[in-house]
C-alpha cells in the first residue's frame, strides 16, 4: 500500500499557503513524499518533536544562531522568541497532520 502522491501534492498545495497565512510554515515539508513508507504516526510524531524541539532552541542565543536568525529565511525557519502559546498549535497542527494522512492512505 500506498499513499496517493496526488492528493498529497494537492493537500501541501493548501496547507503550506495557509501556515505561512497563519504564521510562517515552520515544520518539515513533503515528509510523506520524501519518506514514502514511514506510517503515519511517525511522521506526525517526529514533525510534533522538530517543531517543539525548535521551539526550545528559541531560548538559546548562541552567535551562529543569531547571525541565522538575522535573515528572513532563518528567523521564518528558526523563529527569534520563545513562547509557551505556540505548543497547542504545533499538538493539534500534528494531530491534524496524522488524520489527513491516514485519509489519503489507499
Amino acid at each position: 500500500m500506498g499513499r496517493n502522491w496526488k492528493a498529497t501534492l494537492v493537500a501541501l498545495g493548501l496547507i503550506i499557503p495557509l501556515g505561512f497565512y497563519s504564521k510562517f510554515y515552520r515544520g518539515p515539508a513533503f515528509l510523506s513524499l520524501v519518506l514514502p513508507r514511514v506510517g503515519s504516526w511517525k511522521l506526525a510524531s517526529g514533525v510534533l518533536s522538530a517543531t517543539c524541539a525548535l521551539e526550545f532552541l528559541q531560548l538559546w542565543h548562541p552567535p551562529f544562531l543569531e547571525a541565522a536568525r538575522s535573515t528572513f529565511l532563518g528567523a521564518v525557519l528558526l523563529g527569534t522568541t520563545f513562547d509557551w502559546t505556540d505548543f497547542p498549535y504545533y499538538f493539534v497542527g500534528s494531530g491534524m497532520g496524522y488524520l489527513w494522512l491516514r485519509l489519503l492512505i489507499i
